[in-house]
């Protein structure tokens, strides 16, 4: 659903002339953003299913061995720890929708990202022409995100994916392209020398290369998204940042700490695993 724009005005020439371009989408897009939507809308609905279907201790158990298998034993405790301290707070359901909703942002910024690097690095042109705009989307405030999202998709996770996906997305881009122009240039001279073809040169020399940069922007790109949580509350995002949004409009000091603490688990439990799976098993670090 669209929402129109307000019939009162008060922005100036440059937002009179952003309003005209939101305006003419409005009327010229709902076909394509219809589409969009659904499509989100289909992935946080799968992504809140599959993570729903097992039981909370399976969850916890089985995020637990990850941690134990890819970070260490200490992490592992955490994990197990603090998944059953949001689940004995009431918070799991809550907690399964955030995971969600930053998951199918965090795929979709990489679907997006990730090649965007990869040709940012392979062209200067393309560079110059996609690092003000990285730059305008880490500098404009968050919730300058939620109007344009609001607008378009009407309320609820949709346009929280939306705005949080925009929110999330430079770190990726900046970190890929950032590691594949570092890549020595002497393995791509003995690449070249052995008849490597642009394609091989990015698979089998610069990816691997740039593998720990790369990973760096992803874990970058999911806290982020996560971080976008409470903000994307106001728009109907739910989850756990709804919660502390209730807090926040009730003054209830006790609700907003367990929504806050229980955000935290779930950030440290992202962090830490995004960082393990990067690692061989022999680097594993605390």
């Amino acid at each position: 659903m669209l929402i129109p724009l307000a019939v009162v005005n008060q922005a100036g020439p440059l937002g009179l002339a952003v309003d005209a371009v939101v305006e003419w989408l409005l009327v010229h897009g709902q076909g394509f953003f219809s589409l969009i939507q659904m499509v989100v809308e289909a992935l946080a609905t799968l992504f809140e299913q599959v993570l729903s279907w097992p039981p909370a201790w399976l969850f916890a158990l089985v995020v637990a061995l990850i941690g134990w298998r890819r970070v260490n034993g200490g992490f592992s405790l955490f994990a197990l720890l603090g998944l059953n301290l949001v689940l004995a707070l009431g918070l799991w359901q809550p907690m399964i929708a955030t995971l969600a909703l930053v998951l199918a942002a965090a795929l979709l910024a990489l679907v997006i990202g990730l090649p965007l690097g990869i040709l940012s690095a392979r062209s200067p042109m393309v560079w110059t022409l996609v690092r003000p705009g990285l730059d305008l989307m880490q500098t404009m405030p968050a919730f300058v995100y939620l109007i344009p999202a609001v607008m378009l998709f009407s309320t609820g996770a949709v346009p929280s994916i939306i705005a949080t996906l925009i929110f999330a997305m430079p770190p990726v881009v900046r970190l890929t392209h950032l590691g594949i122009t570092q890549v020595p240039g002497d393995l791509i001279e003995a690449a070249h020398s052995f008849g490597c073809s642009e394609r091989q040169m990015l698979w089998l020399v610069q990816l691997p290369n740039a593998l720990p940069t790369v990973m760096t922007g992803v874990n970058q790109t999911i806290m982020l998204a996560l971080s976008m949580v409470v903000i994307a509350s106001m728009i109907g995002g739910g989850g756990l940042g709804d919660v502390v949004l209730r807090g926040i409009q009730q003054l209830d000091v006790g609700l907003g700490f367990e929504g806050g603490i229980a955000v935290v688990i779930l950030a440290v439990i992202l962090d830490r695993l995004t960082q393990g799976l990067s690692n061989s098993p022999q680097r594993k670090r605390a």
